[in-house]
C-alpha cells in the first residue's frame, strides 16, 4: 500500500511560507516534491544513475538529488549533512534500515531544514526541504533528517498507528544523536521535560488509536516509547531496552519496506527483550486514555526541571537507567 510519512508543518507549504518546522505540527497535504513515479528506481545501480551523490553507509546506498537551480549550497555541505545523518541513524540501529533509499533535497527561500517527508510508493524516498542560506552549523544541528531516516526502520502499520510511527521518530532522534555524540545529552532531557506533556490526553480524547492532535500524535508517541523503554530497563534489570527491541523488530521485519500488525510488531520487539512491556503498555494505551505521573517519572529519572542549568540526580532510583538511555549501547 502506498504510504507517507510526514515530519513537521505542511510539507507543500514549507517553503512558501518560509517557516521553520519542529516536531508536532500538522502532517497533512500534498508534496512540495512530486512524489515518486511508477517505475522510479529501487536498485543501488538504478538509484545511483538518477542521482547526482552517491554516498555508501554500512552497505546501505543513499541517492542524493538537489533541486538547486542556482547552485546556491555547497555540494559538499549537504554531503556530510546526509552522510552524518545517516551513520546516527546506522549507529543506533546496528546498520541503516534500508539498502537502498533516495534522498531528494529542494532548495528554497530563507535558511534552515524546513521538513521532510518519507514515501514508499515505489522504492523509499525522502524529500526533505532546506533553505539556501542554511549554514553549517545548521546542518550540524538538524534532527530533521534523522527522524526522517528513523522512519525508515518502523513497518507500515496504518494510518491508526501513525502515533507510533511518528513517536518514535521523535523520541529516537534525540537519543540516536546523543549516543553519536551530536547533541548534548541535557539538551535531550531538556526537551523531553518541557515537551513530554503535550502528549498527554485532553478532555473528551480517548487511546492511543483515537489519537489525531499533532501534539499527542508525536509527543504522546514519544512518551509512549520514554515508558517503555524505562520498563523494559526496570525488568531487565538496566541490561537492554527499547533500543534491542527496535533493533530485532527492523532486523525481523525489513522496516518501511514492509506492511506488519502492529501486535506482530511489538510481540517482536518484546522477544527480543524477554519481557511483555510493549505489547502490555499497547493494551493499557490504545483505547483508554492514561494520566501518568510525569514528574514522578522525572524525579525517578534524576531529571531536574531545568536541566540545562541544574544538576542531574544520578542518586535517583532510575539514574542508572537515564544514563544509559543515551549511552552507546
Amino acid at each position: 500500500m502506498p504510504a507517507s510519512r510526514t515530519l513537521g508543518l505542511v510539507f507543500a507549504l514549507a517553503a512558501a511560507c518560509g517557516v521553520a518546522s519542529a516536531p508536532g505540527a500538522s502532517a497533512t497535504g500534498a508534496s512540495a516534491t512530486a512524489a515518486p513515479a511508477p517505475g522510479d528506481p529501487v536498485t543501488a545501480h538504478d538509484c545511483a544513475e538518477r542521482a547526482s551523490l552517491k554516498i555508501t553507509v554500512q552497505g546501505a546506498t543513499l541517492c542524493v538529488s538537489v533541486d538547486d537551480p542556482a547552485h546556491s549550497i555547497a555540494q559538499q555541505l549537504l554531503n556530510d549533512w546526509v552522510e552524518r545523518s545517516a551513520r546516527i541513524v546506522a549507529a543506533y540501529y546496528g546498520g541503516f534500515p534500508a539498502p537502498v533509499v533516495q534522498v531528494r533535497i529542494q532548495v528554497a527561500a530563507g535558511g534552515g531544514v524546513r521538513g521532510g517527508r518519507t514515501t514508499n510508493d515505489s522504492g523509499l524516498v525522502i524529500h526533505i526541504i532546506v533553505g539556501h542560506d542554511v549554514s553549517a552549523g545548521e546542518l550540524a544541528n538538524d534532527w530533521v533528517l534523522v527522524h526522517e531516516m528513523v522512519h525508515l526502520a518502523l513497518p507500515e502499520l496504518g494510518r491508526r498507528h501513525n502515533w507510533l510511527a511518528e513517536g518514535l521518530a521523535t523520541y529516537v532522534e534525540g537519543v540516536a544523536r546523543a549516543q553519536f555524540g551530536n547533541r548534548e545529552v541535557t539538551d535531550v532531557w531538556a526537551e523531553y521535560r518541557q515537551s513530554m506533556p503535550k502528549g498527554l490526553s485532553q478532555s473528551g480524547e480517548g487511546g492511543m488509536d483515537d489519537t489525531s492532535s499533532w501534539a499527542r500524535t508525536y509527543w504522546g508517541g514519544a512518551l509512549f516509547c520514554l515508558q517503555a523503554d524505562v520498563a523494559i530497563r526496570e525488568r531487565t534489570g538496566n541490561r537492554v531496552g527499547l533500543q534491542a527491541a527496535l533493533r530485532a523488530i527492523l532486523r525481523q521485519t525489513g522496516g518501511y519496506r514492509a506492511e506488519r500488525n502492529i501486535d506482530d510488531v511489538l510481540q517482536i520487539g518484546d522477544a527480543a527483550t524477554g519481557t511483555q512491556v510493549l505489547r502490555d503498555h499497547y493494551r493499557e494505551t490504545k483505547s483508554t486514555a492514561l494520566a501518568p505521573d510525569l514528574e514522578l517519572l522525572w524525579r525517578r529519572l534524576g531529571v531536574p526541571q531545568n536541566p540545562a542549568s541544574q544538576p542531574f540526580d544520578d542518586h535517583a532510583p532510575l539514574a542508572a537507567v537515564r544514563i544509559a538511555i543515551t549511552s552507546k549501547p
